[in-house]
């Protein structure tokens, strides 16, 4: 059966760097010529603004947007301060993670969700789903985005989805089972969580029908050593996706599961380079910074994701969006310099899913006067913590101290994972 919209999404791909440029630049104006002056928040930004935008060098010269501005001033009031609409006119309701700051409430109107759910099928094309899939939600369907929008996409492709909301993981796993579920929706870290449980209860996650994990909400998806760790306990092909709820479904996996393509037929993506602050080059260690499209109802132009990510161009194959090599590489708050070491918790986290016997972690930052200091808590199976360690030191060429405490005792997480502690 052929999927709606699939010889469209390709074309898209395959624009040479002028076309997708046109096709940018007239989506750019469209929504800008909507939303201004309805949006009081951009159109304040952008007072100065004249449209229609010549080209899409005009859009660096506008001011980035920040997320601390999307939060009202006026208190009791959570909704994000960048809607173009009265609320009334909007019919979803989703909150941001917390994990960072304040949570703030994002509403999409119907056309915005109909938007959401146009974009999953770039991912669903990738982890090659068709309506003879059953797909199961590992997730807590609350206030936070999550995978609300997956649910919309898998049944708008036909898919039989089986929720996972209100049950524990034993649950979760035995409803899997008897419901013969086909494809998996959940963080890395909780596909190795489900496979930890499983194996408690003579359950092996391999032999489930499960044939595809698509996974969000966390680094690790697109990073080699987490991918095939987790695809070795489930026999089963891991896929990619990047998201944010004040964004939209911005990146799926290349063919090679490498790395995110950001769907620029959507966004327009920008990368700030982590060394300069002017635009990266190929490859460069940058910010994500990304442009909404087809968002009208809650638009964000030039929005700093605080997401770290190295940025491929290619001109050839059969996809030509940029390519964000490992995915999600980290946060750029969460950086630290430990004695002249740039660390990112994500590239210690790495690290410790090499150790197939590590169930858990956690990491806490400290300050010891001047210096930053940083030590991990393991739960590992062979409580030999000094492997960990010497690991640590070769790759990172800094000393961490490690320790193990009981198998057990560390938090578990559904959705996005908290294991770093900054305590500095």
């Amino acid at each position: 059966m052929a999927i709606a919209g699939f010889e469209e999404r390709r074309r898209l791909e395959r624009l040479d760097t002028d076309e997708l440029h046109k096709h940018q630049l007239v989506k750019l104006n469209k929504l800008l010529t909507s939303i201004l002056p309805q949006n009081r928040f951009y159109s304040e930004k952008l007072a100065d603004l004249s449209l229609p935008l010549s080209d899409l060098d005009s859009l660096r010269e506008m001011p980035f947007t920040l997320k601390e501005e999307l939060h009202r001033s006026d208190p009791g009031n959570d909704f994000a301060a960048n809607l173009t609409f009265p609320v009334k006119h909007y019919t979803r309701f989703h909150r941001t993670s917390g994990t960072r700051g304040r949570p703030f409430v994002v509403l999409d109107t119907a056309e915005d969700w109909a938007w959401w759910i146009r974009l999953w099928q770039f991912v669903l094309d990738t982890a090659g789903l068709s309506p003879e899939d059953r797909v199961f939600l590992a997730f807590s369907f609350g206030p936070f985005i999550g995978f609300w929008s997956a649910h919309d996409a898998a049944t708008f492709r036909g898919c039989l989805a089986v929720p996972g909301g209100g049950m524990s993981t034993l649950a979760r796993l035995e409803l899997m089972r008897s419901s013969r579920v086909t494809v998996l929706f959940c963080t890395p870290s909780y596909a190795l969580h489900l496979a930890e449980v499983g194996n408690d209860h003579q359950l092996d996650v391999a032999s489930l029908d499960i044939r595809r994990i698509i996974v969000a909400g966390e680094p690790g998806g697109s990073v080699s050593n987490i991918r095939q760790r987790i695809e070795a306990l489930w026999d089963a092909e891991l896929i990619d996706h990047g998201g944010a709820t004040e964004v939209g479904p911005w990146g799926y996996s290349d063919n090679a599961r490498s790395g995110l393509h950001v769907n620029e037929a959507e966004f327009i993506a920008e990368f700030l380079s982590v060394e300069t602050g002017q635009h990266a080059l190929d490859g460069e260690l940058s910010e994500l910074v990304l442009t909404t499209l087809g968002r009208t109802g809650s638009p964000v132009l030039r929005y700093r994701t605080g997401d770290l990510v190295r940025p491929r161009w290619s001109s050839t194959g059969g996809c030509r969006f940029v390519l964000l090599e490992e995915g999600i590489l980290g946060r750029a708050d969460d950086m630290m310099i430990i004695r002249g070491v740039n660390v990112f918790p994500s590239s210690v986290e790495q690290i410790l899913h090499s150790f197939s016997e590590i169930a858990e972690y956690r990491m806490t930052a400290h300050r010891s006067g001047e210096m930053d200091s940083l030590s991990v808590e393991i739960e590992d199976r062979l409580e030999l913590p000094d492997r960990v360690a010497k690991e640590l030191q070769l790759r990172l060429g800094l000393k961490v101290d490690v320790r193990c405490v009981p198998i057990g005792s560390l938090p578990r997480f559904e959705s996005k994972g908290k294991r770093f502690l900054d305590e500095r």
